[in-house]
């Protein structure tokens, strides 16, 4: 197994493009044509967005910074995709199938979802190479990218435990599986590790249903629920779903908000809540994504897997607005005991 080429010191922050949806199977309006790619020269990349697509603030919209990035700085051109709630294996493999029959190369799924039928489309493409997020494939022509989610989540647990004011704090989960329960261990652990005395409030979105991710009103819903329990510290890690927790903590006064995947408070569809959002949980999902692509370019391509852990920024706490300023110390100090192994943090809640 090759092991990254290159990972950036520091999660990109190129500017977010015009955000649009598109249709399950089809080219979204953003995307940029594989035409005339052979004649050009420029290589196709193909990505295929989970639900909510690259305007869902978070997961998605990290992936499209990668592939931006890898427009500007590699010169290819990158077809996005995007699911629909519901979807099978069945339309995942469809939509994969017909990217690499199309000559993109690589192809990436974004989402854990996609990690069945990237290892059946890439048994059938074994010229092409292929890469999921949040999942390990098979195949000798894939590469899966990880992340240290409980890592970066067990910051966001320290910075919640010294900002309650009311002792309590918040977790919502999109869906109840083990990736999004390794962020709620991380926080959980950050928590008790700094103040044993604060509570954690954990909910769930949906047990088992994919619509976790893009049903803000229903985070809405859960978010408004803590806060009337005396919640004053609220981390949420359901995607799109995201956007509704981030606007009803917006609308409590001393209430703070903890995004996640990309830097919440640098998002424009979120500008008129940035002060309500103490910090975020970034993963580098930009940075796993170009590595790919630029490997691809280079004719190296990456396979096997590989996770992107806090000792090598592939996790972060965001630092925008200043909000985290002041316990910066405290943050620092949990950062290297992580990174020096001194502390343990666990992938699944106690």
């Amino acid at each position: 197994m090759r092991r990254v080429s290159r990972l950036a010191a520091t999660i990109a922050a190129s500017a977010v493009l015009a955000l649009t949806a598109s249709a399950c199977g089809e080219s979204s309006t953003e995307s940029n044509q594989n035409e005339n790619n052979e004649e050009s020269g420029e290589l196709g990349v193909g990505i295929a967005f989970d639900v909510g697509g690259r305007n869902d603030h978070s997961f998605n919209e990290a992936a499209a910074r990668g592939g931006d990035l890898a427009e500007e700085e590699l010169g290819v051109t990158v077809e996005y995709q995007t699911a629909r709630n519901g979807e099978t294996d069945a339309d995942r493999v469809q939509r994969l199938t017909a990217l690499a029959q199309e000559g993109y190369n690589p192809v990436i799924g974004v989402g854990f979802l996609y990690g069945n039928a990237i290892t059946e489309v890439a048994a059938e493409f074994p010229d092409t190479t292929f890469g999921v997020v949040d999942s390990v494939p098979e195949g000798d022509n894939t590469f899966g990218m990880t992340f240290a989610e409980h890592e970066g989540s067990y910051l966001a647990g320290v910075a919640a435990a010294l900002k309650t004011e009311s002792g309590q704090v918040g977790f919502i989960g999109g869906v109840e599986n083990p990736l999004i329960q390794k962020f709620q261990a991380g926080f959980e652990q950050g928590v008790a590790d700094t103040d044993p005395e604060v509570t954690v409030d954990v909910n769930y979105l949906y047990r088992d249903d994919d619509r976790g991710f893009s049903d803000p009103a229903r985070a809405a819903e859960q978010a408004d629920g803590m806060l009337g329990r005396g919640v004053d510290v609220i981390y949420t890690a359901a995607g799109s779903s995201g956007q509704g927790s981030i606007e009803q903590v917006a609308g409590a006064e001393g209430a703070w908000a903890i995004g996640v995947d990309s830097d919440q408070y640098e998002q424009p569809g979120l500008v008129e809540y940035q002060d309500s959002i103490l910090t975020s949980v970034i993963k580098g999902v930009d940075v796993a994504v170009f590595d790919l692509i630029e490997s691809v370019v280079n004719e190296d391509p990456l396979s096997g897997h590989h996770e992107y852990t806090l000792a090598e920024n592939g996790v972060s706490l965001a630092t925008s607005g200043g909000f985290i300023d002041d316990i910066a110390p405290q943050l620092e100090e949990a950062t290297q005991r992580i990174v020096d192994g001194d502390v343990e943090v666990q992938d699944t809640p106690q």
